[in-house]
């Protein structure tokens, strides 16, 4: 927060005292003796850290100040455009934005714009109950009603198309991983077919007299058989679903003696 700065106008004593030392502190009003003091905060940049604190000054005879003796009317306009102007900066950035990144980009500097939007519209309906009199109040707060509702549009905007975004990654990347899965598996299912094949045609292609060699023909379909068969049951094994966990369950008396 910048430090305060005491400007060039009169204030009643009970004003004074209700002014901090430091800094003019959040947006608020002050009203003592007829005269309304609105604080307000400029647009926050960046992440918001600072408050950069602008001071209008209603005194009893109807007559606005900013900041001293400047007329506080045209500040007053100025102070609210430039939220809008913010506002329909963020609203570009938010239509072209095509990944999270930007998006996230724009989230961080639009919750405090928000938020001080929303402080400034609850200062400017003090002010107005303050001062009913006063019909330039009636419109600045409509204003900053209609401005604040931008920006909570525009927030809730943001967060939904970043929760989009997020959520449509993890799902491609859930489907990625399930083609994956369903590859290796196949592959699985492929090896464990041919491994005892694989495995008597290496045994018996050894450069070693078996005796088989002078056998009668049938006997290799006997072994060829025998090797596919075993590669069906391994394949039934790979398939079979893991059991699930057992969960022993906790005596009654220990959970009566826990309480």
């Amino acid at each position: 927060m910048t430090r305060r700065i005491d400007y060039d106008w009169e204030l009643p004593p009970e004003m004074r005292q209700r002014l901090g030392a430091a800094s003019y502190g959040a947006q608020r009003i002050i009203h003592e003796q007829g005269h309304l003091m609105v604080i307000l905060h400029e647009p926050p940049t960046g992440t918001g850290a600072e408050r950069k604190p602008t001071v209008f000054l209603r005194k009893p005879d109807g007559g606005w100040f900013h900041k001293g003796n400047n007329p506080g009317e045209r500040a007053f306009a100025k102070l609210l455009e430039s939220y809008r102007a913010a506002l329909g900066t963020f609203e570009i950035r938010h239509q072209a934005a095509e990944t999270a990144e930007e998006l996230f980009q724009i989230l961080g500097p639009l919750i405090p714009l928000t938020r001080a939007a929303m402080n400034m519209q609850a200062t400017l309906q003090s002010a107005r109950d303050a001062v009913k009199e006063d019909l330039m109040l009636i419109d600045l707060r409509d204003l900053a009603v209609e401005i604040t509702r931008g920006y909570e549009l525009l927030l809730a905007d943001t967060r939904m198309s970043l929760d989009y975004r997020l959520a449509h990654a993890a799902e491609a990347q859930a489907r990625a991983g399930m083609e994956v899965s369903r590859a290796q598996h196949k592959l699985n299912t492929i090896a464990a077919l041919t491994f005892p094949l694989m495995a008597i045609g290496a045994a018996f292609g050894m450069n070693m007299h078996s005796g088989v060699e002078n056998l009668p023909s049938w006997v290799y379909w006997v072994i060829f058989a025998a090797g596919l068969s075993m590669g069906v049951m391994l394949r039934g094994w790979v398939k079979a679903p893991a059991a699930p966990p057992v969960i022993a369950a906790r005596p009654a008396s220990a959970t009566l003696k826990k309480k």
